[in-house]
């Protein structure tokens, strides 16, 4: 494996569980690993090693940062995400990636990373399959989790049965609420047909809750 290869590979994550109206969900690693003001401004803000691949990626829209994110991610898959002890990539159908709320970027994040991560596990990656059919504001402007829900509700939308009685891979980029991808799921379900929704988060906040 060549150098550059390798370093991608061996990117340190430390994967957590988050737990809701899936079959089963993981978040890779935690955003960041503190954050205080500055006196001038601004902030200074620790991340771990996979989070600011992710923050390079969203946020300074670095496109290389696609396929290690990508890499890593598939890395956990193969050999880590289990259901009840199965390796979960023999039962995988697709790999989605949670619709875009701002439609204007250059390129999508997640739907680029989950693009690439369904190339990697040879998995159908389907970015039509849901789709978002009402704009929302940003939901970290909204004071609570009662208030996101209701923002989200009928903003997600499923046009076919394709993937009825399969299992999918649910890809977003930071878990914190947990109410995009309770969304997301209940209309895979009941839309789609879908049997099991997995999720993988590249990120949680370190004061996100399920």
């Amino acid at each position: 494996m060549p150098e550059k290869e390798s370093r991608r590979v061996k990117t340190l994550i430390n994967p957590r569980e988050i737990r809701g109206t899936w079959r089963a969900g993981w978040a890779l690693d935690v955003h960041t690993l503190s954050s205080r003001p500055l006196p001038s401004g601004g902030y200074d803000t620790k991340r771990t090693e996979f989070g600011e691949l992710v923050f390079q990626l969203k946020y300074r829209h670095d496109r290389t940062k696609i396929q290690p994110i990508a890499e890593i991610a598939v890395k956990f898959v193969k050999e880590q995400f289990a259901v009840d002890g199965y390796p979960i990539l023999p039962y995988l159908k697709a790999v989605l990636p949670i619709p875009p709320s701002d439609r204007n970027r250059d390129f999508q994040p997640v739907t680029e990373v989950a693009k690439e991560i369904g190339r990697l596990l040879s998995v159908p990656a389907p970015r039509d399959y849901l789709s978002k059919v009402k704009q929302t504001i940003p939901l970290k402007d909204l004071p609570d989790v009662a208030s996101k829900r209701e923002q989200l509700r009928g903003a997600f939308v499923v046009r076919s049965q394709d993937l009825k009685n399969q299992c999918v891979l649910l890809i977003d980029d930071l878990y914190d609420s947990g109410t995009t991808v309770r969304e997301a799921t209940k209309v895979l379900y009941k839309q789609g047909g879908v049997r099991h929704v997995l999720v993988l988060t590249l990120t949680q906040k370190r004061t996100g809750g399920n």
